[in-house]
């Protein structure tokens, strides 16, 4: 379908939303639909979404979300899904659904649109948490202090497993490499 591969290429979509919590911008379901209508007239296209209310084995709920674009001759699918909490804090059972709504339609929107999302906040919010070293990355560590004196070495060893940030971690193995055995 050529009008899809002229939408895709077209379509810009910035992330116009703020999460004050996470300090990130993100863009949503509607910040999409915003940004594609003017393509879609220009096209000759419509776009439709539709959602399915659907239930694992495990009995898991989720709401599957379609996006069908079509421009009159062909139909192009993309679906996404999003689990649905009932009793997510905060939010009644509606609020619940339509939240999880919400997040598969942008899903399936920007599966459908090729938006990248190796940038937006679903993919790289950490909360501001900065990520914790591994458990390889401590004993790679550990094994650099068996030369030190068996205090020296254990105080680090302690240091080492308390490390609970890369920048610790980082400080860490740079004294680490500054004391002489």
């Amino acid at each position: 379908m050529k009008q899809l591969l002229q939408i895709q290429a077209e379509l810009k979509a910035p992330k116009n939303q703020f999460n004050a919590f996470g300090k990130y911008k993100y863009r949503n379901a509607e910040d999409i639909l915003e940004a594609v209508k003017p393509l879609l007239l220009k096209y000759h296209c419509t776009l439709t979404l539709s959602d399915k209310i659907k239930e694992t084995s495990g009995g898991l709920v989720y709401v599957e979300s379609t996006a069908i674009l079509c421009n009159g001759e062909f139909e192009k699918h993309a679906y996404a899904q999003a689990g649905i909490d009932p009793a997510r804090k905060g939010m009644d059972i509606a609020q619940s659904f339509g939240s999880s709504s919400s997040y598969a339609r942008k899903y399936a929107l920007s599966g459908l649109f090729l938006l990248d999302d190796t940038k937006d906040a679903d993919a790289t919010n950490t909360h501001e948490k900065e990520p914790a070293p591994t458990r390889a990355e401590k004993d790679a560590l550990i094994r650099e202090t068996e030369k030190l004196p068996e205090e020296r070495r254990a105080k680090a060893v302690i240091a080492i497993n308390k490390a609970q940030t890369k920048e610790e971690f980082i400080k860490l193995e740079t004294a680490l490499k500054q004391i002489k055995p």
